[in-house]
């Protein structure tokens, strides 16, 4: 964003805007949180502490919840350094600056991807006790949620029904929240999909007393 002289470079772009990092910031998402996540059960089957942790006076759904708000701080933490872009783009632009509306409405729809990515990582490590073949399965559904839809789309086979499965993605919503516009739809689809995978989570644990 600021060195290589690229398209995406902030100080050669002319605007005040950091359109550049949540443009980037999905597809640094993609893998620095299958890496944050692939340890949160696989780690715990492998080592056997799995059968420790589910003896503790804590239902399935809060353990998961607490691995689940542990990914997602450590999220959080990643996003703080970047209120410096923001910062320094702001005080190096003419009034009236940086969007503010635009940009906070991006940071909010950054948050909620990452949430849904932190979710599908922590039911990609409860599927296997390997991390490699936990955080693989999380890319490759992080990145199916995120672009698969839209690509999906151009298949002439779905024909006129190609907008319905582009609101499907995670892609679609996204983009959505960047414009600085935060639809109910868009935070119902995001909430809606972080549920669906931990329930599908605490379903695999649950298997495990079967």
């Amino acid at each position: 964003m600021w060195v290589l002289q690229m398209d995406s470079n902030v100080l050669n772009n002319g605007y005040a805007s950091i359109d550049p990092l949540f443009a980037i910031g999905p597809w640094v998402f993609l893998f620095l949180i299958p890496a944050i996540t692939m340890r949160s059960f696989s780690d715990e089957r492998k080592s056997g502490t799995i059968e420790l942790l589910l003896t503790r006076p804590l239902t399935d759904l809060q353990i998961i919840m607490a691995k689940y708000l542990a990914g997602v701080t450590l999220v959080i933490f990643s996003l703080i350094p970047t209120f410096i872009y923001y910062y320094t783009v702001q005080k190096l632009s003419l009034p009236p600056g940086i969007d503010v509306g635009g940009t906070w409405g991006s940071y909010i729809g950054l948050l909620f991807l990452a949430g849904a990515f932190v979710s599908i990582g922590i039911f990609a490590s409860s599927v296997t006790e390997n991390q490699v073949v936990a955080f693989i399965i999380a890319v490759f559904l992080c990145f199916f949620s995120y672009m698969g839809f839209d690509w999906i789309s151009q298949l002439e086979l779905f024909g006129g029904i190609d907008s319905l499965i582009i609101s499907l993605g995670i892609n679609d919503h996204y983009l959505s929240m960047s414009r600085g516009v935060i639809d109910t739809r868009d935070a119902f689809y995001f909430v809606s999909l972080i549920a669906i995978f931990i329930v599908l989570t605490k379903t695999i644990l649950e298997s495990r007393k079967w």
